[in-house]
């Protein structure tokens, strides 16, 4: 299956449910895959309003920012994502984003 088939797929499964979280972000990630990092980002910012509490959205958001040279936003995304991981006790996510926190910082 190709990613614009996986895409189409996807965003007719979003149609039925508009917020689902998992639907959101694999839509992004598609969008991401094809190089169109602007709609990328968009689904990537819906999720974020809709699920803000959606671990996985920060690391591959923030890596997006990275990727669009804008580090402010990127480091702003790595810390909301690490006090969402923090509340959630998800330590795994937790060193995930400190590492790319800390990678971006030695980097400027």
């Amino acid at each position: 299956m190709t990613t614009a088939n996986r895409l189409n797929q996807l965003k007719a499964l979003l149609e039925d449910d508009p917020s689902d979280s998992f639907l959101l972000f694999a839509v992004a990630k598609e969008y991401e895959t094809l190089n169109d990092l602007d709609l990328s980002l968009e689904y990537f910012l819906k999720l974020l309003d809709t699920d803000p509490d959606y671990v996985g959205l920060y690391y591959h958001l923030g890596k997006l920012y990275e990727t669009l040279d804008d580090e402010s936003k990127a480091l702003k995304t790595y810390n909301d994502g690490i006090n969402v991981c923090k509340k959630q006790s998800d330590w795994h996510a937790l060193g995930e984003l400190n590492n790319a926190k800390t990678n971006l910082e030695l980097n400027l």
